[in-house]
């Protein structure tokens, strides 16, 4: 079976999870929301380059996070027109469930933060930067 296979059965065989990474033998799987597991991940300086992920939600600010991690595919149930156009322009497969035109936010009355914050970004570097000063904003609530 495929990484990227695997990776999305363990996603649909397990309701709690919300992200799963696979390479080989190695896999990750998180049941945080949003962008927290690959922040995590990221910041602890996990070496993720040439995984397969299968994630519930992917937004622009995600798919900015999988090519800094260097993921090699991306399975999302649900995934937004941002994110494919950033997954596209560094040539990462993307197969998906659902293809929506922005993700809203958790409370469901308007776009999500994450995904607002890089709306007009195209640099991976720059995005998580503004990722990050936007989860310190949304802490400080």
């Amino acid at each position: 079976m495929k990484n990227s296979e695997r990776a999305r059965a363990i996603l649909e065989e397990n309701q709690q999870l919300t992200c799963v990474l696979c390479c080989d033998e190695t896999i990750y799987t998180a049941t945080a929301r949003g962008i927290a597991p690959m922040m995590e991940w990221i910041e602890r300086g996990e070496i993720l380059n040439g995984f397969s992920v299968a994630d519930r939600v992917v937004g622009r600010a995600a798919a900015f996070l999988f090519i800094l991690a260097g993921i090699r595919e991306v399975y999302a149930a649900v995934v937004s027109e941002p994110a494919l156009a950033v997954l596209e322009k560094y040539a990462i497969p993307c197969s998906y469930e659902k293809r929506v035109p922005h993700i809203i936010n958790r409370t469901g009355d308007g776009f999500c933060p994450m995904e607002t914050a890089v709306w007009e970004i195209d640099d991976p570097e720059h995005a998580l930067q503004i990722i990050r000063q936007t989860q310190l904003k949304l802490r400080g609530k």
